[in-house]
């Protein structure tokens, strides 16, 4: 059984690359709670933060007297967070089901070599 050696080390490889992709879908997993916490929770604007606003996701400030918190919406910050964790996660998806797809197929492979082996 030479191949044994190639094969552990064929899985233990299919699991790193299915952590990596773990890691990076939970990291995008924070920019999103992130972006949630930018987006809906109230900020503080003026030149003191001294006014407080409600949320971005609000459109309140736009019909109060909220000049100071019209101008202090962040919207790039915002979409610097999203577009930071889109191709994270992406990345992450792919890698996550490539490292579980080859660690299915070594032990797909594994069970037919030992069901030929036990017929023969």
């Amino acid at each position: 059984m030479r191949s044994l050696p190639y094969d552990i080390e064929f899985r233990a490889r299919a699991r790193r690359t299915q952590g990596w992709g773990l890691g990076l879908l939970a990291f995008a997993g924070l920019l999103w709670i992130w972006l949630a916490v930018l987006l809906f929770a109230p900020y503080e604007a003026g030149e003191y933060r001294t006014k407080e606003c409600l949320s971005r996701w609000s459109s309140e400030n736009l019909h109060r007297d909220g000049s100071a918190c019209v101008e202090e919406r962040d919207w790039p910050e915002l979409l610097a967070v999203l577009g930071a964790s889109v191709p994270l996660a992406v990345v992450g998806s792919v890698l996550y089901t490539s490292g579980s797809v080859s660690h299915r197929m070594a032990e797909h492979l594994a069970e037919v070599t030992r069901l030929n082996e036990a017929s023969a």
